[in-house]
């Protein structure tokens, strides 16, 4: 006898033979049909059960969420939607699930409750078809780069440098914050703390990984990290994950290319990968959709929405050209804009992304060349002294989802930045260091990992498209 998953038995032909599978009970009708499922494969395997010839006291601890062994001949299935059943012989109940208590039982819940519940909440479909794309995203970034010739590079999550200059991040002290030592100012002595001296969260690896690509040429990192941003918008979390790959030698259209074709890689591979779990969260993006009013309903399905970003060539478009676009747009004219543009120098919102995706150009956007005052003071400065090399990858529905720049190899530019943002050059001595030895023309982007998944499988929150989301006044878990 083989112990199969539930995933194997419901592709399996080779009825009459005996099998066992383990899993969780989904619904348990008439003291005769278990739905059975093991996590891997949304869909479930109906367990027919010979109720006569069954111990009642077994009958009685099958409920919703109770662990089983169950053991059987694969038969064709009778029933509709399915094509193999197992006619049950024998039933071990492995962990039992009180159903007065267990929370997720088989109906319609609030994603607030299942957040309250994160610990259970994988057991429904939807999350367990989430978790399972984000696992398969997972493994498609790590094979592109793999396939492309990149090194994998480990990003210290303990840093002295805010790579972003946002200022906005979590501190790792040791000191006693009720007796911390003091300088002779009166000040807190970090001198004194584990590191000797202020040490955060990173909130990005990209400087570190800059200089391991002036080594190696390509790599990627993949990994967590922090903001200590107080919002609570759909977007945020102050724990998430970056993709940030770095390139020496490529210019900003190599990174454009290199976005591109990446994006387009991860979620090919879930399309042709993940199929019955797409399905089925485009079926439920598809009931969402029906209970919002029709002028704020998407015009595109989830699964359109995928092909929307593998099929079309990604629209290349300079952000003074984007202005102009937007300026003289119907929804500007007529200040049907949240945030109306006026002049050249605005930040770009969301609405604004989306307009020039879903309205203007109808495919994705690359926007390229920014304001300097708007961007980090590592994106290269153009000839024009007032725009940087940066670019921004537009998506339906999302708005930005990748940002990247062509980095600043000159150190008398980097320098003069640095001087004007008011950023303490010694914390940044070792970046500093890379242009003057061998420097070189290169490039790089980051992709939050979330927001990704949150692009492919249609979810409207981000704190549901990762296991534990760690928000302001949350870090249950």
């Amino acid at each position: 006898m083989t112990k199969y998953n539930v995933a194997e038995l419901l592709e399996s032909d080779k009825f009459l033979q005996e099998v066992t599978v383990k899993g969780w009970v989904r619904t348990f009708r008439a003291n005769r049909f278990i739905a059975l499922n093991d996590g891997s494969t949304i869909n479930n395997i109906q367990c027919v059960v010979d109720f006569e010839n069954t111990d009642e006291s077994i009958l009685k601890r099958i409920t919703t969420g109770a662990a089983l062994a169950v053991t059987g001949t694969l038969a064709e299935s009778l029933g509709k939607g399915q094509k193999v059943e197992i006619q049950v012989t024998k039933i071990e109940i492995l962990g039992d699930s009180n159903p007065d208590e267990y929370p997720i039982q088989p109906k319609k819940h609030s994603f607030e409750f299942l957040r309250e519940n994160a610990h259970l909440r994988i057991r429904t479909n939807t999350f367990s078809a989430v978790m399972r794309v984000r696992s398969a995203l997972s493994f498609a970034v790590h094979k592109y780069f793999t396939e492309n010739g990149f090194y994998n590079f480990h990003a210290p999550i303990i840093t002295g440098s805010d790579a972003e200059g946002a200022g906005e991040m979590f501190t790792v002290t040791t000191i006693d914050p009720n007796n911390p030592p003091k300088d002779e100012h009166g000040n807190v002595d970090t001198s004194k703390d584990f590191f000797g001296k202020t040490t955060n969260l990173t909130v990005s690896g990209q400087l570190e990984a800059e200089t391991y690509a002036m080594a190696l040429g390509k790599v990627y990192t993949f990994g967590p990290t922090f903001r200590a941003e107080n919002s609570n918008t759909t977007r945020h979390l102050a724990e998430f994950w970056m993709i940030e790959p770095e390139v020496a030698f490529n210019n900003l259209d190599d990174n454009m290319d290199l976005a591109e074709d990446f994006i387009k890689y991860v979620i090919s591979y879930v399309l042709e990968n993940c199929n019955d779990d797409l399905v089925f969260l485009d079926q439920r993006l598809l009931q969402e959709e029906k209970t919002k009013p029709a002028n704020q309903r998407s015009e595109m399905s989830l699964l359109e929405k995928l092909h929307f970003v593998v099929d079309n060539n990604f629209k290349r478009v300079s952000y003074t050209e984007a202005i102009d676009i937007l300026r003289n747009s119907k929804p500007n004219k007529k200040k049907k804009f949240q945030f109306v543009i006026q002049e050249w120098g605005a930040d770009l919102q969301s609405e604004h992304e989306r307009y020039l995706v879903e309205k203007h150009f109808k495919c994705p956007v690359i926007l390229f060349d920014y304001p300097a005052n708007i961007k980090a003071f590592y994106m290269r400065l153009n000839e024009d002294g007032k725009t940087v090399r940066a670019m921004d990858v537009l998506f339906p529905g999302i708005g930005e989802i990748v940002g990247g720049s062509q980095r600043e190899e000159r150190l008398d530019v980097l320098k003069q930045k640095v001087e004007e943002l008011g950023i303490d050059e010694k914390e940044l001595w070792w970046y500093m260091d890379t242009r003057k030895f061998g420097t070189a023309v290169h490039s790089g982007f980051g992709l939050g990992f979330e927001r990704l998944v949150l692009f492919t499988t249609g979810m409207g929150n981000i704190r549901d498209v990762i296991p534990y989301p760690r928000t302001p006044q949350n870090a249950e878990f």
